[in-house]
């Protein structure tokens, strides 16, 4: 037995109405359940219950065993004096206030299934606890879940990104530029893209856009990667060149290179070239932002985002090392990565600063017309028979495995509500 699940069962009416009496014998009729508290005090406020011929209206606390009151010292406590009604799974003891007064107290009863399906879940031990129990479920129920979970991730994702605005002085352009290095990185390197961003002001950047040399200098001068280097070209060496100009100019510390991960990396996803690549998006556009912000469409974004380094990574994946010739333009996916974990979340997040409900609708119709990540986590949910057509799924998804399943977080999950309440004759 677990105090969550008991908070649940009394959250959502899962208890047997009939049967809730307090323990000398009153019968109790539940008006209002009250409101879930998250912090410190009653676990439920404001509930309005009629206990015999009295309506009470105050708070609810809910324990495992009746004798929890006075281990968790409530009967000192003055918060809990509100509380009008004790809720527990095993009455071992008569509970009171602070003044010696009595406090109602009643067992929970309710469907032995909900239990035994509530241990089925918490013990299994596949990554997706309710994977028998999908077929079973309405696809209404599904597709609404889904839909709040993608909410879900894009309000947690605007949650970060107003954080980073309050970080720059609600600069958007600046959080975004910061945002958008990170996801340069493309998993292994986000954090490392991140910290060469936040070394370099956009504004540095904007002092130099027209000279695509000096914008690379800069970046790999940041970056580390450019500290030594066993051979020295040309390109490297004018490299340097412009990095001690503007590192004195600007007065910069360069970050270790050793913060860059190239073990087990495909060639194409190296640091260097993904960091030419932003030299080249930052080189062909200025105010990124806005643009987007001024046309959130898809073909528009494609093309704004098609950027290509200089001609010297077309031969080189590494300073020094030369290779067959080979297109750096970043590819279809890789627009696809940023337009899903940058473009998105900061429509989402303007479109919630400003109130505007139209703009935020833009940015969850833009991933109904991306089409859907490929990874671990989608095809785990496809070999279960659920479909992801578009990142609008593959996002949700994601979200509802990492934030619920991967938690065992059933209680907060409308689909493990759902299952909760299946009865068999196996419970299972």
């Amino acid at each position: 037995m677990s105090e969550k699940l008991l908070h649940f069962i009394w959250q959502h009416k899962l208890f047997i109405p009939n049967n809730l009496t307090t323990t000398d014998g009153q019968e109790i009729e539940v008006l209002d359940v009250g409101k879930l508290n998250s912090d410190a005090g009653p676990d439920f406020f404001n509930a309005k219950i009629k206990i015999g011929e009295t309506t009470w209206a105050g708070n609810v606390e809910i324990h495992i065993n009746a004798s929890d009151w006075e281990k968790h010292k409530h009967h000192t406590d003055k918060a809990y004096d509100s509380v009008i009604l004790h809720l527990v799974a095993v009455s071992d003891k008569a509970v009171q206030r602070t003044n010696g007064e009595k406090i109602p107290q009643a067992v929970l009863l309710f469907p032995e299934h909900i239990e035994k399906n509530y241990l089925n879940i918490k013990e299994n031990k596949s990554q997706i606890p309710c994977a028998n129990k999908l077929q079973e479920l309405d696809s209404f129920l599904l597709s609404s879940w889904l839909h709040a979970c993608l909410t879900e991730r894009l309000s947690q994702k605007a949650d970060k990104i107003f954080s980073l605005l309050s970080e720059n002085n609600n600069n958007w352009e600046e959080a975004f530029y910061i945002t958008l290095a990170r996801n340069f990185g493309f998993g292994k390197n986000n954090d490392a893209f991140e910290r060469l961003a936040k070394s370099i002001p956009l504004s540095y950047l904007g002092k130099h856009k027209n000279n695509l040399l000096q914008i690379e200098a800069i970046l790999f001068g940041q970056s580390g990667l450019l500290k030594e280097i066993d051979t020295k070209d040309d390109y490297v060496i004018s490299l340097e060149k412009e990095y001690k100009f503007l590192k004195s100019k600007f007065n910069l510390s360069p970050l270790d290179k050793s913060i860059w991960k190239l073990l087990r990396l495909r060639p194409s996803n190296f640091p260097h070239v993904r960091i030419a690549q932003f030299a080249g998006l930052i080189h062909q556009s200025s105010k990124l932002f806005s643009k987007i912000i001024e046309n959130p469409k898809l073909d528009s974004l494609n093309t704004l985002f098609q950027c290509e380094p200089s001609s010297y990574w077309q031969t080189h994946y590494l300073f020094g090392e030369e290779s067959p010739e080979k297109g750096k333009k970043i590819g279809k996916k890789g627009i696809e990565i940023i337009l899903i974990n940058t473009v998105v979340p900061f429509l989402f997040c303007y479109g919630k600063s400003q109130d505007n409900i139209e703009l935020r609708e833009k940015a969850i119709n833009l991933l109904e017309e991306i089409p859907s990540e490929k990874n671990s986590i989608i095809n785990q949910w496809q070999e279960l028979g659920i479909n992801s057509k578009s990142a609008y799924d593959s996002q949700a998804l994601i979200q509802l495995k990492t934030n619920y399943c991967d938690n065992k977080n059933c209680l907060r999950c409308r689909i493990g509500h759902k299952v909760l309440s299946i009865e068999n004759e196996n419970g299972e």
